[in-house]
């Protein structure tokens, strides 16, 4: 006889042993799940002033909050779809849902080490606001326009 499992099966750690592999390429980009997590990725270095202005350390902080709002995600679809938070058995809140508080305050955690606070872009140098406002002109085809297009007009005669 088989016996029964003191451990309910969430798939994070299966989850957790793919995305340490693979990154966030092994959650399948297809899903709006995926789609509002990478989402939230790029307002989350939107809000650190842009790509451009978040350095290494803050981006390795961001990867970490994004996974583990992966696996908080993750508990929270299981734990709903699960019913119920408690073991009616032992009369006690089921690990899953300790594990998950865990990972919201690591989150938590990672989140205060980026700043709360929206930080703005850095503004642009006057050339380069008018290299993006106005765009040069296409080169004009002086081929057959002869001499006098490309020379000042002399004061001869």
């Amino acid at each position: 006889m088989t016996e029964r499992r003191p451990y309910a099966r969430t798939g994070l750690h299966a989850l957790k042993a793919r995305v340490k592999v693979r990154g966030l390429q092994a959650i399948d980009q297809r899903t709006a799940a995926a789609q509002a997590l990478l989402g939230w990725r790029r307002d989350l270095v939107e809000d650190l002033g842009g790509e451009a202005a978040v350095s290494a350390q803050q981006m390795a902080l961001v990867e970490a909050a994004v996974r583990t709002r992966l696996y908080v995600d993750a508990l929270d679809a299981w734990i709903l779809e699960h019913g119920s938070l408690v073991n009616a058995r032992r009369r006690s809140l089921h690990p899953v849902v300790r594990e998950r508080q865990q990972l919201v305050d690591s989150l938590a955690r990672l989140l205060q080490a980026l700043g709360l606070e929206r930080r703005k872009k850095p503004p642009l140098d006057l050339m380069s606001y008018l290299r993006g406002r106005y765009p040069a002109p296409p080169e004009e085809n002086q081929a057959g326009a002869g001499p006098a297009a490309s020379e000042p007009p002399s004061a001869d005669p």
